[in-house]
Formats: structure tokens, C-alpha cells, sequence
């Protein structure tokens, strides 16, 4: 009998990881399902005791439930605290403990792209919500030089500074963000802008060639930032490797089996209707 993992979240109907991972989980050889569950928030606590119940040996978890599943969880990982949000869940023998695999799933795949060592790293991040914190908090890990964070309401990106940034780091505007932008050899865009509109989380005009530029949003695939960076030289990466690795992170969590992470994000890619590299 295979072993049951999931997604929940609401909406849930959009997600490509059961694709991602029950192809992961056959390539293995492993005998466990993945499926999503659309769980309202009225019926989260409800869920959660139901998972546990039925014996599933962990699952994902997506908006807007990372926050709110904290109280019915057994017991919660470092770095899940200091973000303050669950993205995976480990059930063991009815313990259930909390993780978060975004932000170090995010660096895992965007590590690919950094030719330089991390000490010399200037790195800046666009935005301040759930991401933002959790991107923030593993780059911190890294050690890079320093890390700035801007985003449009400042007070957000002082929160994340204050609980997950390091004292050489800094919060900085949006318009000082465009002016340095030729400081930065590290740029991630953490918020939704350009998901469903041509634009950009900032302007690019002072970006230097060779300046490793991330966007956290996989579709559409080449967002207006990715596109106006490569014009001016980047080396730009999109966020299919967030969601794979972050994945992949889950599965070796639940499995404690490393998946094939390039044959996960092959799978992303085609239901994407994108042409696939593995880099």
C-alpha cells in the first residue's frame, strides 16, 4: 500500500507538485502518492486531524494555511519559527513536526547561478511579505557581504530586518534601491508584480551586466524584470527552481531519499509549455 503525502491549501486547483513529485516518487522507486486537498480555513483543524488519523506521512502546505497550521502541529523547526511559517509537514508515528523549505529550496536553485563566493555577495531583495522572510532569513545563512530589502510600504521591510536579517544588513527605499542598483551582484524580485501585468517591481536602468537576477514568479516564464535584465547582461533565473527545489526538500524530508531534482523540474517546465535545460 503506498504511503499518502499531499498539498493543502485554498486554492489549491493551479498546484503542478503532484506532477512534480509522483513523477519524482516513480523515478525513485518508492511507493507514495502525492495529490492536493483543498482544505478551507474553517476546516483546517478538522484537516490536520484527519492527516494525522490516516496515517499520511507528511504534506505541503500553501496559502493560506502556512501561518495558521503552526497551533495543531506537534512541534516546529527552527527555521520555520523564525519565518514564521510551515511550508512541509513530517509525520512520525502521529508526531507531527513543522518546516520550511521556501527560502532554502529558493537558494539551493539559485546558487546555481552564482559564480562568485557568497562573501562577496551584495545582495537585494524586492518585497516584504511571506517570501520575502523566508528568502531573507536563508540568504542570511549564506553569509553574503550584506543584504539590502526594499519594498514600498518600509515599515514591512523593517519587520524582516529586526527578525531575520543580520546587523551589516539594511533596509533601503525603492527609489535608493534603482540608484545603487549597480552596487548589487545578487537581485530577487519576491513580490507578485509582473505575474499578471507587463511591469516591473523597479526600474533596471543602472543594472550591470554579469548581476544574477531571480524572480520568484514561474509564470509567465521570462517576467518583464527577467526580460529587461538579460537586455542589459544579467544572468537571470526564474522561479520553477523555487518550486522544485523546495520540493525536493519536502521529499527528502518525508522519503529521506534525495529525488531527481532536474528530472522534478523538466516535469514543472512542460506543464509550464516551456522548452527544458538542464543547467
Amino acid at each position: 500500500m503506498r504511503k499518502k503525502v499531499g498539498l493543502i491549501g485554498y486554492p489549491v486547483s493551479h498546484s503542478m507538485s503532484p506532477q512534480m513529485q509522483n513523477g519524482a516518487f516513480e523515478k525513485a522507486g518508492l511507493s507514495y502518492v502525492y495529490d492536493k486537498y483543498e482544505v478551507h480555513p474553517d476546516q483546517l483543524a478538522e484537516a490536520v486531524g484527519d492527516m494525522r488519523e490516516k496515517g499520511f506521512a507528511g504534506w505541503n502546505v500553501t496559502i493560506p494555511h502556512k501561518q495558521a497550521i503552526m497551533p495543531y502541529l506537534d512541534e516546529i523547526a527552527e527555521d520555520a519559527l523564525k519565518i514564521g511559517a510551515v511550508n512541509t509537514v513530517v509525520n512520525e508515528n502521529g508526531k507531527l513536526t513543522g518546516y520550511n523549505t521556501d527560502g532554502a529550496g529558493f537558494v539551493k536553485g539559485l546558487m546555481r547561478h552564482v559564480s562568485f563566493p557568497m562573501e562577496e555577495a551584495k545582495v537585494l531583495i524586492i518585497g516584504a511579505g511571506g517570501a520575502s522572510r523566508a528568502i531573507s532569513y536563508a540568504m542570511g545563512k549564506e553569509g553574503p557581504k550584506t543584504i539590502a530589502i526594499t519594498n514600498r510600504t518600509m515599515e514591512k521591510a523593517q519587520d524582516i530586518f529586526s527578525e531575520c536579517l543580520r546587523d551589516q544588513d539594511q533596509v533601503i527605499s525603492l527609489q535608493e534601491a534603482e540608484e545603487r542598483l549597480t552596487d548589487f551582484n545578487i537581485v530577487i524580485n519576491t513580490t507578485s508584480i509582473g505575474m499578471k501585468e507587463d511591469r516591473l517591481p523597479l526600474r533596471v536602468n543602472h543594472l550591470k551586466a554579469g548581476t544574477v537576477v531571480s524572480d520568484i514568479i514561474y509564470n509567465p516564464f521570462k517576467t518583464a524584470l527577467l526580460k529587461e535584465s538579460e537586455k542589459r547582461g544579467a544572468i537571470i533565473d526564474n522561479g520553477v527552481a523555487m518550486l522544485v527545489f523546495q520540493g525536493a526538500l519536502s521529499f527528502e524530508k518525508w522519503t529521506g531519499v534525495a529525488p531527481d531534482a532536474s528530472l522534478m523540474e523538466k516535469i514543472v517546465i512542460e506543464e509550464l509549455g516551456g522548452s527544458y535545460v538542464n543547467r
